[in-house]
């Protein structure tokens, strides 16, 4: 790691703006350290003889009104003006970072008014603010530096709180919750290494702003007093002789440049180093649907979801995506999950994972996870039982992992929160995951970074992620998107081969209903936030009953598939979640609707043993009129 580290830190070195940045921060830091040792008498001399003198070869740019050389004045101040704003630089980042940290993790109240409150600070001028601070904390070194620093934390934290939000909603900070992750270790772990780039651009640019502003205070006459000087007194004792001696003003001011472009370029080398390598509001109103989940087979299966419902608050209500979803998953079962995008699919997944957050509000007559209510259990008892109980392997890998830590240590950090295994062993338990999920040379692997995998190896580890404990129950979702057919397969049987092995439920969610048919037991056919049928899957010989899972298996495509045929589609959109009409949700698409399919909602209704359907009518003779036909246009 730290071979690595110092290889791109050359790297970075190498490069015209890394070597223009690196030399000039050496130059400024060498100024600072031995100025005031080598030049600290020459500054301090007084010649009655060469008083306010001009620049000459014994004075280079001129003396000031006691004869000392302004020229070794500069020298001298550097270092006082990079420590206090360095100082107070620091002190504005470390403010604004907590404080910007702060409203992920206090109750959602306290973290709306503090996000307001940093919002008004950050809406008044900076430089309006330092001199706001400057009057409480009174004129001096120590009152500028505490005026500069709290003036720099709000733009800090707003930024800081910014990163995280579009960080936090990121699929691997979603898996590490699932693995038992807390908030604090969230933040520190997950989030803060994810973001670290623009703050050290921020930070240094803030190391570059904190100096202009106390050099501006020195100016005004409430920074450094007397007898200490920095390059803001300079300045201001130039500025009267500016038409005699204009180098006086002009040295000093020369010197607060250099050393802000240093500050500033050096961090756009750091940031290149460092950088990223690639209280629930009022619940909606639920609208009560009869269960069909047969409770004396819900008692001993894995998941028993009854009634279940997800919604999200809007300036004009609630909508629901999710409406009244009910079924039941049993150990070792494998249950397909099919539908158009925005049928709900996904959104049923979180919810049962318990990662759907505020403002979005889950509601249910019933949901069980081994046995354990997920809805009322105290998070800290229900992160232990999710954490190595429940797997759950995410659409997009690459998101999935974090991109600035090592596939192995992601791996055993499961095993370290709920395995009490130290850290050694329980990498080793990382790679035998790894190889349990066939990924060669896992011992290797497990020390490279996500984007070292290719996409069918980061699938697979985020499987073998989801192995690390014992998990009775795997949701995938959509597993195999962006991936060629071959890989596809190869995930598919990893999948089977771990059910088989382990005895694990699995989840499958998916658009193609061809691939969930052969590979699932059952089917669950989402349309519109509920479920319209519920099916065994007996392969090609699959027997829906109602007309959306016929549509959806006229669009599939096959290799007997006539190439000359116009492709199938389904006609019209589905209806917004906010839009949701009075009868059934398919009936402006369905060619068999009806009057009473427009007007009324049908319930979720047992035609046979383990097959359920929510269509008035369920036994009409539908020909291949249930799809239109398109010479343009595809698969939904």
């Amino acid at each position: 790691m730290a071979k690595r580290r110092g290889q791109q830190w050359l790297a970075a070195v190498r490069t015209p703006l890394g070597a223009f940045s690196a030399a000039l921060l050496v130059l400024v830091v060498a100024v600072a350290v031995l100025g005031p040792i080598l030049w600290q008498d020459a500054a301090s001399a007084v010649d009655t003889n060469a008083i306010s003198q001009g620049p000459s070869g014994e004075h280079l740019v001129g003396t000031d009104e006691l004869g000392r050389d302004i020229f070794y004045r500069v020298l001298v101040a550097t270092r006082l003006s990079v420590v206090l704003a360095l100082i107070a630089a620091a002190l504005g980042v470390a403010t604004g970072l907590v404080v910007g940290m702060l409203p992920a993790v206090l109750p959602r109240p306290l973290g709306r008014l503090l996000t307001a409150a940093i919002n008004i600070a950050v809406a008044f001028p900076g430089l309006l603010l330092v001199l706001f601070f400057a009057v409480i904390f009174g004129v001096g070194t120590q009152g500028a530096v505490m005026a500069i620093g709290f003036a720099l934390a709000p733009q800090f934290a707003r930024l800081t709180q910014t990163l995280s939000a579009s960080v936090a909603g990121r699929d691997f900070v979603s898996a590490a919750r699932v693995a038992g992750a807390g908030r604090i270790r969230l933040l520190f772990r997950h989030i803060l290494p994810n973001i670290g780039e623009p703050l050290a651009v921020n930070a240094t640019i803030g190391a570059g702003g904190a100096l202009l502003a106390f050099s501006g205070l020195s100016f005004l006459g409430i920074g450094v007093q007397a007898p200490e000087y920095d390059w803001g007194r300079l300045l201001n004792e130039g500025l009267n002789g500016i038409y005699v001696n204009p180098a006086a003003a002009l040295a000093p001011g020369v010197a607060v440049v250099v050393a802000g472009l240093a500050f500033n370029l050096f961090g756009e080398t750091v940031a290149g180093v460092i950088g990223v390598r690639t209280r629930l509001p009022r619940l909606a109103p639920r609208v009560r649907r009869k269960s069909t989940v047969d409770s004396a087979t819900a008692d001993d299966a894995v998941l028993v979801v009854e009634n279940l419902e997800v919604a999200f608050p809007r300036p004009t209500g609630w909508t629901v995506p999710v409406r009244g979803v009910s079924f039941t998953v049993r150990a070792g079962e494998a249950i397909g999950v099919v539908g158009e995008s925005g049928s709900g699919k996904s959104l049923t997944g979180l919810a049962v994972s318990r990662l759907i957050e505020a403002p979005g509000s889950v509601t249910a007559d019933r949901l069980d996870f081994a046995g354990t209510p997920v809805l009322t259990t105290p998070e800290r008892e229900l992160r232990t039982l999710l954490g190595t109980s429940l797997a759950m392997v995410f659409q997009d890998p690459m998101t999935s992992f974090n991109p600035t830590r090592r596939i192995g240590r992601q791996l055993a950090e499961v095993s370290e929160q709920h395995h009490g295994l130290s850290r050694g062993k329980a990498f080793e338990r990382a790679v035998d995951r790894l190889r349990a999920v066939r990924i060669p040379a896992a011992e290797r692997r497990a020390k490279q970074y996500p984007h070292e995998f290719s996409g069918g190896m980061r699938q697979r580890a985020m499987i073998g992620m989801g192995l690390m404990g014992d998990p009775r129950l795997i949701i995938a979702d959509e597993p195999t998107t962006a991936l060629d057919v071959t890989v596809q397969r190869q995930l598919l049987r990893l999948l089977a081969q771990t059910r088989a092995d382990r005895d694990t439920a699995i989840i499958l969610i998916s658009h193609d209903i061809a691939v969930v048919s052969q590979t699932c037991e059952r089917i669950l056919v989402m349309y519109a936030g509920r479920i319209v049928e519920d099916l065994p899957a007996v392969g090609p010989d699959l027997a829906p009953r109602h007309p959306y899972t016929r549509a959806l298996l006229a669009t599939t495509l096959d290799l007997e598939t006539d190439p000359d045929a116009p492709l199938a589609v389904i006609p019209g959109r589905p209806p917004e979640p906010d839009q949701m009409p009075s009868g059934c949700a398919f009936a402006s698409r369905c060619p068999a609707a009806t009057d009473r399919c427009r007007e009324e909602d049908p319930e979720l209704t047992v035609l046979a043993p383990e097959h359920r359907v929510a269509c008035w009518h369920p036994a009409a003779a539908l020909s291949e009129a249930t799809v239109a036909t398109a010479t343009s246009g595809g698969s939904k």
